[in-house]
This record gives C-alpha cells, sequence and structure tokens, in this order.
C-alpha cells in the first residue's frame, strides 16, 4: 500500500508540473518529505493527506484509493479571500453535500488554473475577493466552463442586482448554512453529476 500510495503522489505531481521542492514549498514540508513518502518510506498523516490532494488538485480518494473513486464525484470549488470564512464555508458544503470533492481557494488566479483542468459543477464564489472580483472571476469561469453553476456569497445584499448580470445562477449571505446550500441546489441552472 505505501508503494502505490507513494507512486500516487508521484505520478500526480509530474501530471501536475511540480518538482519534488515545488510540492514541498505548497504543502509546508522539506523536499526530503515528498522524497520519502514518494519512495514508501513515510506515510503522511491525515491532515497532511488532504493538503497533498488539494495542492495536488485531486480528491483525498484519488490518493488512498485511485481514480475511480473520484470518476463521478460532484467538483465544488469554494473561493474567498479570507481564510478562517474559507475554512468556514468549506466545513459547511461538505456537510451540506458530503459526497463531492470540494476545493478551497483564496486567489482567483488559482482557481482559474484549477478549472481549466476541472469539471467544475458548482463555484460558490465571494463577492469581493480583492481584484479582479468576485464577479470577474465568474465571467471567467463562465468561459471556462459555460455548464458551471456559479453561486456568489456575500455579507452585503447590495451587490445582488449587480451579480445577477455575471451569468450566476444564485446567490447567498455570509455565515452559510447547510439549509441555505439545500434551497440553492433546488435552483441550479445546469444538472450536476454526483448528485445523490
Amino acid at each position: 500500500m505505501q508503494s502505490d500510495f507513494g507512486n500516487k503522489i508521484k505520478e500526480l505531481r509530474i501530471k501536475n508540473g511540480l518538482s519534488q521542492q515545488q510540492l514541498a514549498d505548497k504543502v509546508w514540508v522539506n523536499r526530503s518529505t515528498i522524497t520519502n513518502w514518494e519512495t514508501g518510506r513515510r506515510v503522511p498523516d491525515i491532515i497532511m493527506i488532504k493538503r497533498l490532494a488539494e495542492s495536488l488538485g485531486v480528491h483525498v480518494n484519488t490518493l488512498l484509493e485511485g481514480d475511480a473513486a473520484n470518476a463521478e464525484k460532484l467538483e465544488i470549488i469554494v473561493v474567498d479571500d479570507e481564510r478562517i470564512v474559507l475554512s468556514d464555508s468549506i466545513a459547511v458544503v461538505e456537510e451540506a453535500i458530503p459526497n463531492a470533492s470540494i476545493a478551497g481557494f483564496n486567489k482567483a488566479s488559482e482557481t482559474i488554473e484549477y478549472a481549466k483542468s476541472r469539471d467544475i459543477g458548482i463555484a460558490f464564489v465571494d463577492v469581493e475577493i480583492g481584484i479582479p472580483s468576485g464577479l470577474d472571476l465568474c465571467r471567467e469561469l463562465l468561459k471556462i466552463n459555460p455548464e458551471t453553476n456559479v453561486v456568489f456569497l456575500t455579507a452585503f445584499e447590495n451587490y445582488a442586482l449587480e451579480a445577477w448580470d455575471t451569468g450566476a445562477c444564485g446567490f447567498l449571505l455570509k455565515p452559510l448554512t447547510v439549509e441555505a446550500i439545500h434551497k440553492q441546489l433546488t435552483m441550479l441552472r445546469h444538472p450536476v453529476v454526483g448528485m445523490e
């Protein structure tokens, strides 16, 4: 199992065009730690496995069980420039949609790069994420994949009218709740795979 796990990390690292040092920098470890994981000499703990999965752009199950586990999962992204709010929002989305693959971002540029290699079903995007704004990010995500359901997140209701001009399909006030997400899921513009 360790060698299969190590091979999977190496395969995904190379597929993402990352050196061992670059991956180490993304997950905040030494390069030698990545070498030990890839050779099977060591195995990361669960927190580090989650961090690895996010850095490699895959679901945790892909690292642990192989690509088949992630094949039909709904891909969701959550974007917020405030790390604490992002973490809390991801936790609520995970509770509301437990079988989805969820990735979080606090920068528009990283979000766009990730979206180019994924079939994002739902994107929960904070309106105020800096420059570019969440409104601009929505437009970019819809250029990449017009079938993405973009749902804006904000603490300010006054963005609602401007948000509708972007092609988004929803608008939720923060802090997120499971009930609000469930209600929004009934109003998605495009069907998504993996919803049960």
